[in-house]
């Protein structure tokens, strides 16, 4: 049985603080649930590629969105991924 209920990301709020993007060094900030619903909602579409051009595949628990609103980093399982490439251009997501 599979299920689209998504478990709310647990972040702690220290490590939130000291978070930065990794090419930029902007802040960062936990993206919204309806941002989180429309990125796997591409990704769904297979309409969505991360900053390497590989296409994201593997839908997101949650994510941080750099301070700029360009760049989001995925959250799994509670952990943010915070490498260059695999930031996703926001401008792809409608």
């Amino acid at each position: 049985m599979t299920s689209d209920v998504r478990k709310k990301v647990n972040l702690d709020k220290d490590l939130l603080a000291i978070l930065c993007c990794p090419e930029t060094k902007q802040g960062v900030v936990l993206a919204d649930d309806v941002l989180i619903q429309k990125v796997n909602d591409a990704i769904e579409r297979g309409a969505l590629k991360n900053k390497a051009e590989k296409p994201v595949t593997e839908k997101l628990d949650g994510g941080l969105i750099r301070s700029d609103n360009q760049i989001l980093y995925p959250v799994r399982e509670d952990i943010p991924v915070m490498l260059i490439d695999e930031g996703i251009p926001l401008a792809q997501v409608s």
